[in-house]
């Protein structure tokens, strides 16, 4: 490999809406995610709504229009 050109790749902290945080390898030094294993609904068990910007409420309105 050449030298210099590659990101420098180390251990970064993890942290997740919910409030788990846990480490990882990245070339970033921390990373903010929304959703992890303790809280995703696939590993719970537990379904969450996430309405991103009104999503439902639009397809809602669309489909009451046809």
């Amino acid at each position: 490999m050449k030298d210099g050109i590659h990101p420098k790749y180390g251990k970064t902290v993890i942290k997740c809406a919910c409030g788990e945080t846990f480490e990882s390898g990245s070339v970033k030094d921390n990373l903010h995610v929304d959703v992890c294993s303790k809280c995703h609904p696939f590993y719970t068990g537990k379904q969450k709504l996430v309405d991103t910007g009104g999503r439902v409420d639009k397809f809602k309105k669309r489909m009451a229009q046809k």
